[in-house]
């Protein structure tokens, strides 16, 4: 007998038709043998409306108050879920973050999991209910609900497959598992049956969007098999695992691509020991993330400093910025939104020359130019105009012939 963990997303329980689907499909598995936990999201848009109604009330909400605003999304769907379960003969229990004590910090809105105390719901598993519980939320130690921020649902999932040693977590969206790129932009894309651990967390980090950074991290950590599949189908669809567990890796797994950051430049400032900690300690007080970061050295004993913070925190960027390069006394503070970051992925680049090469020079024979370049041993990322995006990934797909396995060759 199975501990499995399954979460459906928003699309998968986006009205009362649809959860009930989700409840036979449930049902389906627990009447197998399964013991059964299912994490579920808001209904598809809900988490919006809620955060709309909250900005109606106040300019910029409270974060507490969000956070008990925005987690009622959760607990309606749950709670329909275990009626679904029901009516079709089984038996369910919906459980809240703070039912189930999911111990969190005090991060408001982007709380994250400190501990899980799973006595609760092994009691009920124990007793042969379907367990489902809230995705998204927990409690601090002094009683306030907290959300996970986006994607927070299968982080919640792949904690309580952890705390309470599942034999696998099952992560239901809309798409058939994890691509080679993105279909909706290269039709020659591919769905991968296996990914490493750290080839998922690179595309998540880097802009794929079917899991969440967080969650692939705590599975990496405490070493969770995850599935990621289709609600509308029962196909295979792509396993994150350990490295040990993938017989061969290929060169490059995916590609994956984010417009979703801006680059700034603050020019020409004093190429001295202590400057780049007074221009990245304000942004970092700030809350702002900074990703890529390069630096060139002028004549004169000054230096240009360029580096990408997400666009939705481009404005605050700038406004810190400018009163830094202001005491400072650097030239000026120039910056553009209308950049994409495009990446490949695939831990077979560790033992293999010649990958960022090839990318360089496909980039080059499509006329596109690369504004910042970042390496690591799994990965190469290349800052360009947003406008070659689509171009950029269906020629990088092409090259590394992602519709194919491109593993590596046995030299002679």
């Amino acid at each position: 007998m199975a501990l499995i963990v399954q979460k459906f997303g928003g699309t998968s329980v986006g009205s009362i038709e649809k959860i009930k689907a989700v409840a036979s499909r449930v049902l389906e598995s627990h009447r197998a043998g399964n013991r059964m936990i299912v994490v579920l999201s808001a209904m598809s848009g809900e988490t919006d409306r809620l955060i709309g109604m909250a900005h109606e009330m106040q300019h910029i909400p409270d974060p507490r108050e969000l956070d008990a605003l925005v987690s009622t999304g959760e607990q309606v769907t749950v709670s329909l879920f275990a009626m679904a379960v029901k009516a079709a003969g089984g038996d369910a229990v919906s459980l809240l973050g703070d039912q189930v004590a999911i111990h969190t910090d005090q991060m408001h809105t982007r709380a994250r999991i400190d501990s899980i105390d799973a006595a609760r719901i092994q009691h009920f598993l124990d007793q042969g209910k379907i367990v489902t519980v809230a995705g998204f939320q927990g409690v601090t130690d002094s009683g306030d609900i907290t959300t996970l921020g986006r994607g927070g649902s299968d982080t919640t999932a792949v904690a309580l497959a952890a705390a309470l040693k599942a034999d696998a977590c099952e992560i239901f969206t809309d798409v058939e598992g994890v691509f080679t790129t993105d279909p909706g932009i290269c039709d020659k894309a591919r769905k991968i049956d296996f990914i490493s651990y750290d080839e998922m967390l690179e595309l998540a980090s880097l802009g794929a969007k079917v899991l969440d950074i967080r969650a692939v991290s705590m599975a990496k950590r405490f070493k969770v098999p995850v599935h990621v599949r289709s609600t509308f189908t029962h196909t295979v669809g792509t396993w994150v695992v350990g490295e040990e567990k993938i017989m061969e890796s290929m060169l490059v797994s995916g590609i994956t691509y984010s417009k979703k950051e801006a680059r700034i430049t603050i020019k020409k400032v004093p190429d001295q020991p202590g400057i780049a900690a007074k221009i990245f300690l304000p942004i970092s007080d700030a809350g702002i993330l900074v990703d890529m970061i390069i630096q060139n050295a002028h004549d004169g004993g000054f230096t240009d400093m360029t580096f990408t913070v997400p666009k939705d925190d481009y404005a605050r960027a700038m406004e810190i910025l400018n009163k830094v390069a202001k005491e400072l006394h650097a030239e000026s503070v120039t910056g553009d939104q209308d950049i994409a970051k495009v990446s490949i992925v695939g831990v077979g680049m560790r033992n293999y020359a010649g990958i960022a090469s090839t990318m360089f020079q496909i980039m080059s024979k499509e006329g596109i130019n690369m504004m910042m370049v970042t390496t690591s041993e799994i990965k190469v990322s290349a800052v360009i105009a947003a406008k070659y995006t689509e171009l950029a990934v269906r020629a990088l797909h092409d090259a590394f012939a992602l519709d194919k396995d491109n593993l590596p060759q046995e030299e002679d």
